[in-house]
């Protein structure tokens, strides 16, 4: 399903109609072409694979809109689908004011996105925004998913170990933690 630039994630209910995800989830970069589509892809897959995807709707944005429209950085996608993340469908977009609304979740990869995010957030904005590494498992230390593009192959690999890392504990998370569904107390809990 194509909606503007972007193609959303929004699972089909019985009947083959849209059903509205309980829950959507933002994952932010920079420029939306290498790290969030990839954490995009990977949390996708792993949210299938625990059975969450009908009830989680991802996508992902760029705080600058340098690349509006374009896929994913060719390396980017190559990675991710050594992996088994198709990616290649995706396309750029910058962080929108409504994203506030529309997203629960806005998972930033660096401290600069972060940052970028809470000081455009709309006064009484509902979103809980955090690093993505907040949720990691095996690299707690680490707080920052590396910006790959002007590196070599070995940093968008080691950009999918973290991705992949981070989104484990995001699942995880989830599976455990009802304040982070909305209607479940999580607004009074939220981070932001």
């Amino acid at each position: 399903m194509l909606t503007g630039l972007k193609r959303r994630f929004f699972p089909a209910a019985a009947g083959g109609s849209p059903a509205a995800p309980e829950l959507r989830i933002l994952m932010i970069c920079m420029g939306n072409i290498c790290r969030s589509p990839s954490a995009e892809g990977v949390l996708r897959a792993k949210l299938r694979k625990a059975g969450l995807d009908g009830r989680v709707a991802v996508d992902s944005a760029g705080t600058h809109g340098y690349h509006t429209g374009e896929p994913p950085d060719a390396r980017a996608i190559r990675h991710a689908a050594q992996r088994g993340y198709d990616i290649a469908g995706l396309r750029a977009r910058p962080v929108a004011p409504d994203d506030y609304a529309r997203f629960h979740w806005l998972l930033a990869m660096d401290e600069d996105n972060l940052a970028w995010l809470r000081k455009r957030a709309p006064e009484g904005h509902g979103a809980r925004m955090e690093l993505l590494l907040d949720s990691a498992l095996r690299n707690s230390h680490a707080r920052v998913v590396p910006d790959p593009y002007y590196g070599t192959a070995d940093g968008f690999e080691h950009v999918l170990d973290l991705l992949e890392d981070a989104c484990d504990g995001v699942v995880r998370r989830l599976q455990h933690d009802p304040s982070l569904w909305p209607g479940a107390g999580a607004r009074a809990g939220r981070q932001t």
